[in-house]
């Protein structure tokens, strides 16, 4: 058996700007997907364990499935599997991230896949192959939309500033408590709606995305020194532009401002495309414990993650 892991992802600062070209900046966080492969004559099976769904089993040469979410859920392991024309395995699927919530899970799933499918076949490809075919894959899943902001974290993991072009950051691990509101978010209509509002109102949207882009600079030696109080702060004022050209929603304000307010947060703000998915804190004085008692009382779903985690690689061959 081969098992690979690659890493989610967390944007720190910049979503929305970035596609005008202001500078995001991304993390990989300590929460991953891992992926196994083994011999299994006669058929190609995918199962997974604890995908944030139920469990589930799908024979990609009869068809057969357990549940009507296996064909759609396993998308990017059948893109891999055909990529190395693979057959005759059993892939099996786990992952900490919950889908469709911002923090790359199927970069990471692709990432891992890819590692491990690989090298169960013997080809030994280099971090760069890696993240290459994980971004072509996704992106042709996905249709064209993928971003290789997700496939390029899982891979390398560490820091990332995005712009015109993706570049590493050396920069200490940043502990920081998410609430994940249940509601998955559409990266696309997002997109679309910021854009087709920016149409309208280019004037205000130029200033809003140079300022979301100045607070991406700023935000970098401010980690670099752990200052947690002013990266608080430029959280809560990325958050608020992020509100101005509609993005958030009740459940993700409500997660915030819990955090702001019982739980002692530094600073939150909502972390990728939203209208959905997951908001992100920095404990304050009082440490982890009220952020995740704040958000479970706004009845959200918290955990731990820490930024700056290792990328994709092997646990284990047999």
């Amino acid at each position: 058996m081969t098992t690979a892991s690659a890493p989610g992802k967390i944007i720190l600062f910049g979503e929305h700007a970035v596609v005008s070209g202001a500078m995001a900046l991304g993390g990989a966080i300590d929460l991953r997907a891992s992926v196994s492969v083994q011999d299994r004559a006669g058929c190609i099976v995918v199962t997974a364990d604890d995908l944030m769904l139920q469990g589930f089993s799908l024979d990609l040469q009869s068809g057969r499935l357990s549940s009507p979410e296996a064909a759609y859920a396993t998308r990017y392991i059948s893109a891999v599997l055909r990529e190395f024309d693979a057959h005759d395995v059993e892939v099996r699927i786990r992952s900490s991230l919950p889908a469709s919530a911002g923090l790359g899970s199927s970069a990471a799933i692709v990432v891992a896949a890819v590692m491990a499918v690989s090298s169960h076949q013997g080809c030994s490809l280099t971090l760069k192959e890696i993240a290459a075919l994980s971004f072509r894959l996704e992106r042709q899943v996905q249709d064209g939309l993928a971003s290789p902001t997700d496939t390029a974290l899982a891979t390398y993991g560490g820091y990332l500033k995005i712009s015109s072009e993706i570049s590493p950051l050396d920069l200490p691990p940043l502990e920081l408590v998410v609430g994940y509101t249940g509601v998955p978010h559409n990266t696309k209509s997002e997109v679309e709606k910021v854009q087709k509002l920016k149409k309208r109102y280019q004037d205000l949207f130029d200033h809003i995305f140079q300022a979301i882009g100045s607070i991406s600079l700023r935000a970098v030696p401010l980690i670099k020194d752990q200052n947690g109080a002013e990266i608080g702060e430029l959280m809560n004022i990325n958050h608020g532009l992020l509100e101005a050209i509609g993005v958030s929603s009740r459940e993700l304000c409500e997660l915030v401002y819990a955090c702001r307010g019982a739980g002692g947060a530094l600073g939150a703000k909502i972390t990728g495309a939203g209208g959905g998915g997951c908001m992100i804190a920095i404990p304050g004085p009082a440490g982890k414990g009220p952020l995740m008692t704040a958000i479970k009382q706004a009845k959200g779903r918290p955990f731990v993650a820490k930024t700056g985690a290792e990328g994709v690689r092997l646990e284990r061959e047999e």
